[in-house]
């Protein structure tokens, strides 16, 4: 099979400065490295394709060579005397892992490691339709680690300073040769760390962090529909060895409604009328979100499945802009006309002489049998 383009695999022109390659390979690398694409073989091999692609484009020669013959540059007898692209594998990981975690496996030898930003964490949060309607502040209690307060946070005890790991020199990776390919793993020692407690804090065991749950006060904002993200900085788990907490996201869930069925900030509300109120016209009083009532007219006449709207009955929108504007949603009543059950012996009698004379009271019906009886004929014939 042919061999892609490297500006393809890159997704660049061949116009593209050193400094434009570079920022294609990693964020190309980036969304495609085996940590974050465990078991994935279409990923696996699209990461080597992008790393042969760079290790020819970044060497001027190089490229200019593929420039002016393509891959027949590096086949036999080509340019480099066919020397096929290596790839610095280990430089490209070193790349790709800094951006992915912001440091490039620790600190330097005998250096300092960065501390660790804490994990965010996820909390799912349930509220009824009217805390939704009208907004709400709640009090969650949240399950997390916290800083120790023993050893403020560095796992040492007396708060002394850990030391750089021997066996990675403070950098929480080793490498190792494995061929054409230069692998780092996380440091056995410290455990990626880079750096260990010689005497651990008896409260926290050397972590730095001690579990415990926490009381937040959330503001549930009015609208707020399932589905919903509020973020909170800072309140996630905390960092290791004094690094920056992690951040809190709540997923809001708005339970169902008994009465109310919502549809964005429409809600609609089925109302039970009687046959009797359906024929002859009337008035039902219906509910409303904000715990109100309201008098609603039945038409005359009135099927099953009509609708009347209550402007201005419904939900509030969540935040203006995105072509909403700061007015609440309708309500919608839609009838249900119901047959009466349990007939009296006199109730029945009446039914049998109103439908004795009521030929012309049921149009949908006699449309409906003239239709069958059209369709009937047509068969004969």
């Amino acid at each position: 099979m042919a061999k892609r383009d490297y500006y393809e695999i890159l997704g660049i022109t061949r116009g593209a400065s050193a400094d434009e390659i570079k920022r294609a390979y990693r964020n190309k690398a980036k969304s495609l490295h085996p940590d974050l694409n465990p078991d994935c073989k279409v990923s696996e091999s699209e990461f080597k394709e992008v790393n042969e692609a760079y290790d020819c484009l970044k060497d001027p020669q190089r490229k200019a060579a593929y420039d002016r013959f393509g891959h027949a540059a590096f086949d036999g007898g080509g340019f480099g005397g066919g020397r096929a692209p290596q790839g610095d594998f280990g430089a490209a990981f070193a790349d790709v892992f800094e951006d992915l975690f912001g440091e490039f496996v620790g600190a330097r030898a005998g250096g300092r490691p960065r501390a660790t930003r804490g994990q965010d964490l996820r909390y799912d949060l349930r509220v009824s339709l009217e805390e939704a309607y009208r907004g709400i502040e709640k009090t969650i209690t949240v399950p997390g680690a916290v800083a120790c307060s023993s050893c403020n946070g560095t796992g040492a005890e007396g708060a002394a300073e850990p030391t750089p790991c021997p066996t990675c020199s403070g950098m929480g990776k080793v490498r190792a040769s494995q061929g054409f390919f230069t692998v780092e793993r996380t440091c056995p020692t410290c455990s990626g760390n880079g750096q260990i407690v010689k005497n651990p804090c008896k409260s926290c065991a050397g972590a730095g962090r001690v579990a415990q749950d926490r009381s937040l006060s959330v503001v549930i904002p009015a609208g707020v529909e399932s589905g919903t993200r509020i973020r909170l900085a800072g309140e996630g788990e905390a960092g290791v060895r004094g690094g920056p907490a992690g951040d809190l996201y709540i997923f809001v869930e708005v339970r169902e409604h008994p009465i109310f069925i919502r549809d964005g900030r429409t809600l609609a509300c089925q109302v039970p009328v009687g046959m009797a109120t359906a024929a002859l016209g009337g008035e039902v009083e219906v509910p409303t979100i904000d715990g109100g009532r309201s008098r609603v007219k039945v038409p005359a006449g009135s099927q099953t499945g009509r609708q009347m709207r209550l402007r201005g009955k419904g939900m509030p929108p969540l935040r203006h802009g995105a072509g909403l504007n700061g007015d609440p949603g309708d309500m919608v009543i839609e009838l249900v006309v119901e047959t009466p059950v349990n007939l009296t012996t006199r109730q029945k009698e009446l039914l049998r002489e109103f439908e004795a004379i009521a030929a012309d009271n049921h149009p949908q019906t006699a449309s409906f049998f003239s239709k069958i009886k059209n369709f009937w004929e047509g068969l004969g014939a």
